[in-house]
C-alpha cells in the first residue's frame, strides 16, 4: 500500500467506476496512471482461445500503470473493477510538468518505481534460484512479517497463482498437500494458515 504525498495526492483527478467497468483495455494507449482510494481492480490477459489469465488484484493505496505511462507505451493487459471503486487518475502530461518544478514529487515517484523494480528482480530471482517449494513458501511467508502463525487469503485463483509462481497448476496443489502432510499449513479453500512461520522460512535461509 503506497500512501499519497498531498502535492501527488492533488494531482490526480477523482473517478468512479462500477463493478465490471474497464480502466483500461489491451492496447489503448497509456496517456496516464491510476491510484486505487476504494474497492477492487482485477488486470488480466486474455490467451489464443479467450480465456482470462489473471496478473494481479489491487485494491486500496495501490498505483497501476505508472511505469507503462511513463514509457509512453499501451497498455498490455486488461484492468477491470472488481467491487464499485473510486480512482484518481493521473494525466502523464501534467505529471511530468509538475515534476520538473516539484523536486518532492519526482522523488515521490523515483521512488515508487524503484520499489517495484525490486519486487520485480525478487521474483525474476526466485524463478531462476529457488525450488518449487522454496518459492511457494517465499509467497505464503511475505504477508506474514515476523509472526510465528499467521494466514494467507489467495487473491487470485490457484491456477493463476501457479502461473505467477512458474509452476503448473498440479505441481503447486502438490506442494500445498505436502506442506499440509508436514504440519508447516492447513489450507481450507482459499484460506491458508501458516501453522510455524519459523519453521516455513527455514525452507529458505534467505527468508
Amino acid at each position: 500500500m503506497e500512501k499519497l504525498d498531498p502535492s501527488v495526492e492533488a494531482l490526480g483527478l477523482k473517478k468512479t467506476y462500477r463493478a465490471g467497468n474497464f480502466l483500461f483495455h489491451v492496447h489503448d494507449e497509456a496517456r496516464g496512471f491510476f491510484y486505487v482510494r476504494r474497492g477492487g481492480v482485477r488486470v488480466f490477459r486474455m490467451d489464443d482461445n479467450g480465456r482470462e489469465m489473471e496478473i494481479v488484484r489491487l485494491g486500496p493505496g495501490d498505483f497501476l500503470g505508472e511505469a507503462v505511462a511513463f514509457a509512453g507505451v499501451r497498455f498490455p493487459a486488461y484492468a477491470r473493477v472488481t467491487e464499485d471503486a473510486e480512482v484518481l487518475y493521473f494525466d502523464r502530461e501534467e505529471v511530468f510538468r509538475r515534476i520538473g518544478r516539484n523536486p518532492g514529487v519526482a522523488r515521490f515517484f523515483i521512488d515508487l518505481l524503484a520499489g517495484k523494480c525490486l519486487v520485480l528482480n525478487q521474483r525474476v530471482e526466485a524463478l531462476g534460484l529457488l525450488s518449487v517449494r522454496q518459492r511457494l513458501a517465499r509467497y505464503l511467508l511475505s504477508s506474514c512479517g515476523g509472526a510465528q502463525t499467521c494466514s494467507v487469503e489467495l487473491k487470485v485463483k490457484k491456477g493463476d497463482l501457479a502461473r505467477q509462481l512458474g509452476m503448473a497448476g498440479e505441481t503447486l496443489s502438490r506442494n500445498l498437500r505436502e506442506m499440509e502432510d508436514d504440519g508447516l499449513i492447513q489450507v481450507k479453500g482459499r484460506q491458508i494458515r501458516i501453522l510455524d512461520c519459523r519453521r516455513l522460512r527455514g525452507e529458505k535461509r534467505e527468508f
